[in-house]
């Protein structure tokens, strides 16, 4: 049955299944060829039509780094801006959360997550902050424990002593099946203020077609950790399935849902998400003519990109790309993609984990060199702000 708030942890995929599933090439080669070309496909025929009404954005864009915002960031993963401008930081190795000072760079560490098991891909992973940030002063944090992977809410007091700012974690949801690989991590509240949540199927490949597991889906949640009112399954958080390890979330400027995918040794994927909707792993990896699944909006070889997080802004998503090393612009016109996507800055910052808008046509990117697979520079890790159109 579904595992929901405070249910008792899923079962680990077996050691063998974690050898034999494959994996993205944000874990390194598995078969891939670096040298391949773009592979790119028309939109799938599941997609939402478009929307007519819509400005649709020039064919090509540009993206300027505008400045260098902090250095010396130990294996950074989620960002969350505060009210003030300032954001807040997870190291995923470390299992803290920083504060830095948008203007100066300054860091302040809140704390450190207690029952933060970093290990491969996991540790402390995705933030996001309360829809009522501004009363209640919670930040909620995907982490992964020594048995699962669980969503907490922490409040945060900045006029505590620095290391000792975050109260006491209150889980609102457990049961995310954990792996060495494959666990998801992203969070975000939606337009709705419902909390979404990206799962990775860790490893085990038969979790993604199992609507009775949370592993490689994507779920709406209620603050409180509770099935989101309207959810497509009865009872039930899970809101598209068929995953294979969502790593980023975003909206559009219609409210329309987009999310980031790995791919094994073919096809990675942007994925525009309708509720209840089957994206195929592991029966399809990338498009597929089978129309029990809905198709990419795009797809990308693992060399090119292994995506993490995303971002809307001018009219595009921008999609941070871990082994690919690039940044990608995919222009839209509804839930298609308008215009060839393009890559920037590639290889110029090395492995590029999280981007956050920051409004109007910044945004914040976050790299992720000292991750254990990146070649760190001196100053790894930053984050950079680009001006983009």
């Amino acid at each position: 049955m579904i595992v929901h708030r405070r249910a008792v942890p899923a079962v680990l995929a077996a050691a063998a299944l974690l050898l034999t599933a494959g994996c993205s090439n944000d874990e390194g080669p598995s078969g891939a060829d670096d040298s391949s070309s773009p592979g790119r496909t028309a939109p799938g025929s599941s997609a939402p039509p478009r929307q007519a009404a819509e400005e649709t954005p020039p064919a090509k864009g540009s993206v300027k780094v505008v400045r260098t915002v902090a250095e010396d960031l130990e294996s950074p993963w989620g960002l969350a801006p505060l009210p003030d401008g300032d954001l807040l930081v997870s190291s995923r190795d470390e299992g803290t959360i920083v504060r830095v000072d948008e203007k100066t760079g300054e860091k302040t560490e809140l704390g450190e997550v207690p029952g933060v098991s970093a290990a491969g891909e996991g540790g402390l992973l995705g933030l996001a902050l309360s829809p009522q940030y501004a009363s209640d002063h919670m930040v909620y944090a995907y982490f992964t424990s020594a048995s699962d992977n669980r969503i907490v809410r922490m409040s945060y007091d900045e006029e505590k002593p620095p290391g000792e700012q975050l109260g006491a974690p209150d889980t609102v949801f457990r049961g995310i099946p954990k792996g060495f690989v494959h666990n998801g991590g992203r969070i975000a509240f939606g337009p709705d203020k419902m909390l979404y949540v990206g799962t990775g199927e860790s490893g085990d490949t038969g979790l993604s077609q199992d609507k009775d597991s949370v592993g490689g889906k994507i779920l709406r949640l209620t603050p409180e950790g509770e099935p989101a009112p309207g959810n497509p399954f009865p009872d039930s958080p899970v809101y598209s399935y068929g995953h294979r390890n969502v790593q980023g979330l975003a909206w559009d400027g219609e409210q329309r849902l987009f999310a980031s995918e790995f791919g094994q040794d073919t096809w990675d994927e942007l994925n525009a998400i309708k509720p209840g909707d089957n994206y195929g792993w592991p029966e399809a990896e990338g498009r597929s003519d089978d129309k029990r699944f809905h198709n990419p909006v795009d797809q990308w070889s693992t060399a090119e990109a292994s995506p993490s997080g995303i971002a809307f802004a001018e009219g595009s998503i921008w999609m941070a790309g871990l082994r690919g090393k690039r940044l990608w612009r995919i222009p839209l016109n509804g839930t298609e993609t308008s215009a060839e996507p393009q890559a920037f800055l590639e290889g110029e910052y090395g492995r590029l984990r999280t981007v956050v808008p920051a409004g109007g046509d910044r945004l914040w990117l976050v790299t992720s060199n000292t991750d254990g697979r990146g070649d760190p520079k001196d100053r790894d890790d930053r984050i950079l702000e680009l001006k983009v159109d």
